[in-house]
């Protein structure tokens, strides 16, 4: 469904360029000549309106007034502001108020489109935030996000949430893969019963099958009682087998039967018990590979791995890092019943240029530390670990190399974005992944640069 765009401007002129602009930019669009006429459709519940794009000086119903109105009836709707330069003040007032942006008359068409797409973008993120804050208890910690990977992940959590079927989680060590089979077990209807953890390298290969599957009394040496295992303790709810690539081979064709007939057979035991469970499987290693060199057995692989979810790395989502920053000071300061410190803008910066070799959790490690050894209410670059600081001295020295050659903020960015689509020998969906940028935005600074021919021969 296109995303249905309320444009409000007194000027015929104006409002049919917003129209024509928007319209060739795939939105759809509604116009009002006043603030009055926009306020009917603000008003009515069931029509659909996702951004409002509005003037400020109108008769009857200024923009302002229009603004309170939308922060009223429809709080989540972003609201970008188009004024003239001699009421720059009035918009800037108006962004105070609540508003998204706003845009000097005249714009450039790709200002008007970036704007509105980063102000649904942030939208989206925002109602996906709100609604797994209402189906997620605190317990069980929060996703933090609004990039584009993360957005689209936010978004498979839902609906593999109101799905029975199994899942894999692939990615990095520290990007989150637990806190997001939580998310999905919190948002099924399994809920009400246990989500058990495991984490498949932590335990003896001896004893997986014992952990797994339980045993009887007489098992083997050492086993005084009989004891239920992992997947019984899970019955009705959700089994989370953290690092699933790390199971013994031998153990390996007794989960598949598992998963097939939805039994167990304790460890000494020949009667089998059903079960209920559902399993979500985690890993950091490529197991399509793993099953190529005889490490993991391919039917398991495509048992497990029925909804695959991937968590893009925190370097490649840039654009969620001062989110987290934001998140874990306020989580650290609650935990300690601190009053929230603040972060300086040079020490956020510094942490948007830095390569989390271990994604969220240094990045929550680092937090935690700043906060510890801040030598007031404001963290300062001083307060980070050296190897940051360090990695700054990198990124001032491209900084430095760039202001010798006299290069343009422009042409950084050209070069930058050049350099991440040839990386990616040409595939325009994940340089736009990895630039946390959206297609569209791609598309238009390629055909800008002259090189959306070269990148398609690619």
């Amino acid at each position: 469904m296109k995303e249905k765009i309320l444009i409000v401007e007194d000027d015929a002129d104006m409002r049919e360029l917003l129209e024509e602009i928007l319209t060739e930019a795939e939105f759809e669009t509604i116009s009002a000549a006043n603030g009055r006429f926009a306020l009917a459709h603000i008003e009515n519940e069931q029509e659909q309106i996702d951004l409002v794009v509005t003037d400020v000086q109108m008769p009857e119903l200024k923009g302002n007034e229009l603004l309170k109105k939308v922060r009223e009836k429809r709080s989540e709707t972003p609201v970008i502001v188009i004024t003239a330069f001699g009421s720059v003040e009035n918009a800037v007032e108006m962004v105070k108020l609540g508003a998204f942006s706003y845009l000097t008359k005249p714009f450039a068409t790709k200002d008007l489109i970036e704007t509105v797409d980063t102000a649904l973008k942030e939208s989206e993120a925002a109602r996906l935030q709100a609604r797994l804050r209402r189906e997620i208890p605190e317990s069980s910690g929060r996703i933090v996000g609004a990039s584009r990977p993360m957005r689209e992940l936010l978004d498979l959590v839902n609906r593999a949430g109101r799905s029975a079927s199994n899942i894999l989680i692939t990615g990095e060590s520290g990007t989150g893969k637990e806190l997001v089979a939580r998310a999905i077990h919190e948002a099924s209807a399994r809920r009400d019963h246990d989500f058990v953890a495991v984490n498949c390298a932590a335990i003896p290969s001896e004893l997986v099958e014992s952990e797994l599957f339980g045993h009887t009394g007489q098992a083997f040496t050492g086993a005084r009682a009989a004891r239920a295992g992992l997947f019984e303790t899970a019955d009705g709810g959700t089994l989370f087998l953290d690092e699933i690539g790390e199971l013994p081979l031998n153990v390996q064709p007794k989960l598949l039967r598992v998963l097939q007939e939805g039994t167990i057979r304790r460890v000494g035991e020949s009667r089998e018990k059903k079960i209920d469970v559902r399993l979500i499987a985690a890993t950091n290693r490529d197991l399509e590979k793993a099953v190529e060199k005889g490490e993991f057995r391919e039917d398991l692989y495509w048992r497990v791995n029925v909804i695959h979810l991937h968590i893009a790395p925190l370097r490649e989502r840039v654009f969620d890092i001062p989110l987290l920053v934001e998140h874990f000071l306020a989580k650290i300061a609650r935990k300690q019943n601190l009053v929230p410190p603040k972060i300086a803008p040079e020490t956020l910066a510094l942490l948007t240029t830095y390569t989390w070799q271990g994604n969220v959790r240094e990045l929550e490690n680092t937090i935690e530390r700043a906060v510890a050894l801040a030598r007031g209410s404001l963290i300062t670059v001083e307060d980070l670990p050296a190897k940051i600081r360090n990695a700054s001295s990198q990124t001032s020295a491209i900084i430095a190399a760039a202001k010798a050659k006299r290069i343009t903020v422009a042409e950084l960015e050209r070069n930058y974005i050049l350099e991440i689509l040839q990386e990616c020998g040409g595939n325009k969906s994940r340089a736009a992944e990895i630039l946390g940028l959206d297609r569209k935005t791609l598309y238009r600074k390629l055909e800008e640069y002259g090189a959306d021919k070269r990148a398609d021969q690619n």
